[in-house]
């Protein structure tokens, strides 16, 4: 499995066509304590830069962009009994939704963690 990073604080973790998509620990220390997130549902399709997600915190409602075009297939059901999971475990058990991936190519504009650090610290 591969993880890549946006620039808007998303991660995709990659295993042949599938992606799992979160928001990384910097964006969920930036947020403050997630309250409420509203998942796609499964078979929604969504293109690169979509916000097929919003993720409530006592600071702000914000949106969580599609990092890669795909159909979403299957949503973190238990973040409807625990948002604070996003808090928590944003890189693991804090996923947000899973996707087949429509366009693989869209992955090579994306970070990986040495790269996404860099970015983070130069902010």
């Amino acid at each position: 499995m591969t993880t890549y990073y946006t620039k808007d604080h998303e991660w995709i973790a990659v295993a042949g066509e599938t992606g799992t998509v979160g928001i990384t620990d910097y964006a969920q220390s930036q947020l403050g304590d997630i309250t409420y997130v509203d998942l796609p549902a499964a078979g929604t399709t969504i293109g690169k830069g979509d916000a097929p997600c919003v993720v409530d915190s006592v600071k702000a409602a914000s949106d969580v962009y599609a990092p890669v075009s795909g159909t979403v297939t299957e949503s973190n059901a238990a973040l409807a009994d625990a948002p604070e999971l996003v808090n928590s475990a944003p890189e693991t058990d804090g996923w947000l939704f899973r996707l087949t991936l429509s366009d693989p190519a869209e992955l090579a504009g994306l970070m990986d963690k040495a790269a996404y650090d860099a970015f983070v610290a130069g902010l």
